[in-house]
């Protein structure tokens, strides 16, 4: 008996009680990191587990991830750098230079408005949208 792995079943599964944001923010990522912790009160931290690795063109590109756990809640924040050396973690969002995703008790409504301000507002941040999870072609890229 063979068993294969379903990676389509895995990003939907993962991808459950999200909520991502894409960010256009030219700077460097921990850059973005240490603003969003003086200015807004996180803790974001690097993440070397979680690094992500593709493989493309004979070369191994690396998006680094922070992330930050909330404090007695179930929800975490994990910021991904979208873009590593001419390559693009989702290639179908080449524009944007991060992706914020919440996992678990996701913010809603006023929360998440609250939110995207808050980050808009941030030196160098040019544009903060809400990105549905059907419009993300390489789901697994974001598992992990």
């Amino acid at each position: 008996m063979k068993l294969t792995i379903d990676n389509d079943a895995l990003a939907d599964e993962f991808l459950e009680d999200v909520v991502l944001l894409g960010i256009v923010a030219p700077v460097n990522d921990y850059l973005f990191c240490w603003l969003l912790n003086q200015h807004l009160g996180f803790d974001f931290k690097i993440n070397n587990d979680f690094e992500i690795q593709l493989n493309k063109k004979r070369r191994t590109y690396f998006f680094s991830i922070y992330d930050y756990v909330v404090p007695a809640a179930s929800l975490v924040h994990y910021l991904y750098n979208n873009q590593f050396d001419g390559e693009y973690l989702l290639p179908e969002f080449k524009h944007l230079d991060f992706l914020w995703l919440l996992k678990g008790e996701v913010l809603e409504g006023e929360e998440l408005k609250s939110l995207i301000q808050s980050i808009k507002s941030l030196p160098g941040v040019q544009l903060v949208i809400e990105i549905p999870t059907e419009q993300i072609k390489n789901k697994q890229h974001l598992i992990i």
